[in-house]
């Protein structure tokens, strides 16, 4: 949860940036989005207020014409010049904004600020879609109570007691990326036939062996969207498993759905990230060129793949974060706020893991036992 944090003090004594706040109409308290209703709802009276989602679809971009635009016009690097300060209008504290946090709430009174102009400055790149949040606390927490049933191998105690944590529900920026590939290949493709042949006691056995033919050809392979989680200080590897995403309910940046949740902007460089998803998209297309060669074995001598019609998105996706103690080791959990989908670190039991081995390890020696006797 590192770069998430956000410090406060009381009384605003320096310029702060103008924040985003959700007062209620009825008693001005403050509002939160209420995932799954899609409703600004107050906390306090009860009051819900319709959220502002702006027409149109979430479009595709020129992703060549972005980084020239980059070059010509020197946006700030991701991340760089973001920390800023703004002032909470109903108790008057300065909320201070580090890094690329742009959501968060007020220490003192609880309240949602965001500085939701981060996600449409003109020198960054604006964030393009979002999927709201549609999984709620309450069945976030009930989804991982059923993850820690569900692991095998876990400590008895831990799955009794299950995680305890807060939980965080954060926007977190990604980067999508099309592209259309035209791939030429050279190769060998190896298919496999048997001979009988006499061993030195001669004894006659099956000997495989594999014939080799040259093949070539050429194929065009249309990537969409291929997802790049864009933070850095999150593991990536725990992001990605919270694949797939429901796209078909991408709606347009609307700073309304982000109130009560924290959020960031990316710090990873668009360059970068299609640096990331081209790595992506050539295995893919070495994958699909074993596939056209065939035959049982390939042998893959050139592959050059040519990159067009590049185009991206800034979209801003919603996960529940946690993390957790146990022992002396901090794991972290991740849940995909759309699907209910939970991913994330868990302690295993050595014991649990030496019993089954042995269990597996007797198992198979009954069943050597059982053919020998039975010849």
């Amino acid at each position: 949860m590192s770069g998430l944090g956000t410090t406060t003090t009381p009384l605003a004594g320096r310029d702060a940036e103008a924040p985003r706040e959700y007062p209620c109409d009825q008693c001005g308290a403050k509002l939160a989005f209420s995932p799954g209703q899609q409703k600004l709802t107050c906390g306090h009276c009860g009051h819900e207020r319709a959220v502002l989602i702006p027409d149109g679809d979430v479009a595709e971009q020129d992703f060549v014409a972005m980084l020239h635009k980059i070059e010509s016009e020197g946006s700030i690097e991701p991340a760089a010049g973001l920390d800023s300060e703004v002032t909470c209008t109903t108790c008057g504290a300065t909320v201070q904004f580090a890094g690329t946090l742009t959501a968060t709430h007020c220490s003192y009174c609880g309240g949602p600020i965001s500085r939701d102009a981060v996600h449409r400055a003109e020198n960054r790149i604006p964030a393009h879609g979002m999927l709201p949040f549609e999984v709620d606390k309450p069945r976030a927490q009930n989804e991982l109570k059923k993850w820690v049933s569900s692991r095998w191998f876990a400590p008895g105690t831990f799955k009794k007691r299950g995680v305890q944590g807060q939980f965080s529900g954060v926007y977190l920026p990604y980067w999508t990326y099309d592209a259309l590939t035209h791939n030429e290949y050279e190769g060998e493709r190896g298919d496999h036939y048997y001979v009988t042949v006499e061993d030195g006691d001669g004894e006659e056995r099956q000997e495989r062996r594999t014939d080799w033919t040259y093949v070539s050809g050429s194929f065009n392979t249309f990537f969409d969207d291929v997802l790049i989680s864009a933070v850095q200080r999150l593991p990536k590897k725990l992001l990605e498993s919270l694949e797939p995403w429901p796209f078909d309910k991408l709606i347009p940046f609307a700073p309304d759905v982000m109130a009560g949740f924290l959020a960031q902007t990316y710090d990873v460089s668009l360059g970068d990230g299609f640096a990331s998803a081209k790595e992506k998209m050539e295995r893919a297309v070495e994958r699909e060129t074993r596939q056209r060669i065939g035959g049982d074995e390939q042998r893959v001598h050139a592959l050059d793949t040519a990159f067009s019609a590049i185009t991206f998105k800034h979209l801003l996706l919603p996960v529940w974060l946690l993390a957790y103690r146990y022992g002396d080791k901090t794991y972290q959990v991740s849940i995909n706020a759309c699907t209910g989908q939970v991913r994330g670190e868990r302690p295993w039991s050595i014991w649990k893991i030496a019993g089954f081995a042995l269990f597996v390890a007797a198992l198979i020696g009954t069943i050597v036992f059982l053919v020998q006797k039975y010849r």
